[in-house]
């Protein structure tokens, strides 16, 4: 790992562990720590992929926990701090190794895996193609660069039909990213996790982006606690890895709820704020349908310091909708259509945040992708006046 950090290389962990060798005694926990703290000193310099292929249990989980991104096979792997017959005499819950640290628990559910693969061939081939969107180092030099026979200036007519005029109806923000990105291909991370906010690796003009976007296929594109942590997490990725972030967004605001907010949302959310609040790469946003309320300062917005801040027409920028809006402005009133009419006269429209500079452009949707485009050459030389401080403090 050392010799990693010093050449600019990656570190592609293959875990198979029961945990601490008891006979060791402390040896092994000292053994432990010492990766630990390896991990811990090549965080941001070289990226760290673990990829879990069998069983990785006790103090064994916490050199993947450190890494970047972890991905486990199905059926073979699983990561658990305590086994079944521990939890079994402790809590007494039956329980089976797949069910408590499988696959299928973390890259749904807990969140602690990226992503799962068939079997160990189909994971080794899945790190080749990920590890090619990916820096060597952070070095800027190392950003890979793959020749496109994708035209940056290629026009995206299919986008006219891809996204409904009805604010209230869903749709598949992955098809929307498929039409702009080169070729149509995306590495997504934890797919099966936080499926209202979209997060992966793609190509514009041959060179790698970070993709985030909000998926209104599922709770209507809303930002949740899952959502925020994932989003978080992958922006201050991109961050440490000079690799610029498109943000494609389509917010009707944060999921309300006593869940989400006994559970933080409000912590959680500042996360994903701060992200991108602190990110210095090349940032361009894209607003497909609507933005209000928070989640639209949240989303990249150009008061995060985003370089580009784009709207297709109709698009929507306000506080709320037009019916809720007019519920707490004009409440007991008798004229309520009418008022709704004037209010969405007023903000069913990107013109207003666009008279303030909040959004450079008002954009056909069929230019997107060469704008992107044009957009990332022109930043790719983009440098930033770092503040001075030992390290910012992120509300964890």
């Amino acid at each position: 790992m050392e010799m990693a950090r010093r050449v600019g290389a990656p570190i592609v962990g293959l875990n198979d562990s029961g945990g601490a060798r008891i006979q060791e005694g402390v040896d092994s926990l000292a053994g432990y720590a010492d990766v630990f703290l390896s991990n811990v000193d090549s965080s941001g310099v070289v990226p760290q992929i673990s990829v879990v292929m069998g069983p990785c249990a006790g103090g064994a989980v916490y050199s993947p926990a450190m890494t970047d991104f972890i991905f486990m096979v199905e059926s073979s792997s699983y990561m658990f701090v305590t086994g079944p017959d521990v939890v079994k005499t402790v809590t007494n819950e039956d329980v089976t190794k797949e069910d408590l640290g499988g696959s299928k628990v973390h890259v749904s559910k807990s969140g602690v895996a990226h992503g799962k693969f068939e079997n160990d061939v189909a994971a080794m081939k899945g790190m080749r193609r990920f590890l090619d969107f990916l820096p060597s180092s952070n070095d800027k030099a190392t950003l890979p660069i793959k020749e496109s026979t994708d035209p940056p200036d290629r026009l995206v007519p299919e986008i006219e039909n891809l996204v409904p005029d009805d604010p209230n109806t869903p749709y598949d923000m992955k098809d929307v990213i498929r039409q702009i990105v080169d070729h149509g291909d995306i590495f997504e991370i934890m797919p099966e996790m936080a499926q209202n906010i979209v997060v992966g690796f793609a190509r514009m003009d041959g060179h790698t982006v970070g993709i985030v976007g909000n998926n209104p296929l599922t709770l209507a594109g809303c930002l949740d606690i899952n959502a925020s942590n994932k989003a978080a997490r992958f922006v201050r990725f991109c961050n440490s890895f000079n690799i610029p972030i498109v943000t494609f967004v389509d917010v009707p605001g944060f999921l309300p709820g006593t869940e989400q907010e006994f559970g933080g949302i409000i912590r959680h959310g500042a996360k994903l704020l701060f992200a991108y609040a602190e990110a210095s790469v090349p940032k361009v946003t894209v607003i497909t349908r609507k933005a209000y309320g928070g989640a639209y300062d949240v989303m990249a917005s150009k008061h995060l310091r985003v370089d580009s801040n784009y709207a297709w027409p109709g698009t929507e920028i306000a506080v709320m909708g037009a019916k809720g809006a007019v519920n707490v402005l004009y409440r007991g009133n008798e004229n309520v259509e009418e008022h709704i009419a004037e209010y969405t006269s007023k903000f069913a429209n990107p013109m207003t945040a666009a008279q303030r500079g909040f959004v450079d452009d008002v954009i056909d949707p069929r230019d997107t992708r060469r704008i992107l485009c044009n957009d990332l050459r022109l930043l790719r030389t983009k440098s930033m006046p770092e503040i001075k401080k030992k390290h910012s403090n992120i509300p964890l």
